[in-house]
């Protein structure tokens, strides 16, 4: 498998999945936390990284926040263009890779959510987060939204698993490299009779070793969550939701 599996996965039937496995109300409740546990004041600046489709963006930038976001995929890119020019939403979007982030001292906070932290190895994943603290102003927060936290994801992990939203029939082939602690997946996406097969390597960090990697890229880790209704982070919560704060 390529390192670089990111670069080609996120287009086409990948994407509709994505767009029809995420209702509305739990966008909602997510942008809920995020406004939330961002502390941001209103026509405040934050950073949406990796954005995707904009939904999350789109959805505070209606709570009167400045949204800038940024995704590798120009497909969702386009997307999120077009869905803020129809709702008169002047969110900035910026189709680039999610490391390479210009800004310093822009924002006053930042979030990665979509479980899309820790496709990178572990210099990537390291250059990520110091490129965000680089961008975010001296104490903002940084939210970032990790279901393949160890935790989480290794005590439930099923080798096989197969499922069908909106006409895409979804079947995952995972199998966990302990060597490298890494998540090794084939997705395969069949509809209309097509199948289409991409691979996926995701980084397994423990809360532990999450919150090392935050400190030494400027980061204080403040608050776990193990869901966007605040419940507390344990051993099997469904996710890890970190909210951490610029160290200076």
């Amino acid at each position: 498998m390529s390192q670089n599996w990111w670069q080609n996965f996120f287009h086409g039937v990948a994407l509709d999945f994505w767009r029809a496995a995420v209702p509305e109300e739990h966008t909602r409740a997510e942008a809920g936390f995020i406004k939330k546990h961002l502390q941001v004041v209103p026509g405040g600046k934050i950073l949406d990284v990796p954005c995707g489709n904009g939904r999350l963006s789109l959805a505070l930038a209606a709570r009167g926040f400045q949204l800038t976001g940024v995704d590798i995929a120009t497909e969702f890119i386009e997307e999120a263009r077009a869905k803020s020019a129809e709702r008169g939403l002047p969110i900035e979007w910026h189709n680039r890779e999610m490391r390479d982030l210009p800004w310093t001292d822009e924002f006053e906070g930042a979030f990665c959510f979509g479980n899309s932290f820790g496709y990178l190895d572990d210099e990537g994943n390291a250059d990520f987060l110091g490129a965000v603290c680089r961008a975010l102003k001296s104490r903002a927060r940084f939210i970032i939204d990790y279901g393949a936290v160890a935790e989480a994801l290794l005590p439930i992990l099923e080798e096989e698993r197969s499922f069908e939203i909106g006409g895409i029939a979804l079947s995952a082939k995972s199998q966990y490299d302990y060597e490298q602690a890494r998540l090794i997946t084939d997705y395969t996406f069949s509809r209309d009779g097509l199948a289409d097969t991409r691979p996926s390597s995701q980084r397994v960090y423990s809360y532990r070793e999450l919150a090392i990697l935050l400190a030494e890229t400027g980061f204080t880790p403040e608050a776990a969550y193990g869901s966007e209704l605040e419940e507390p982070f344990k051993l099997r919560a469904q996710r890890l939701l970190l909210v951490s704060r610029k160290t200076a």
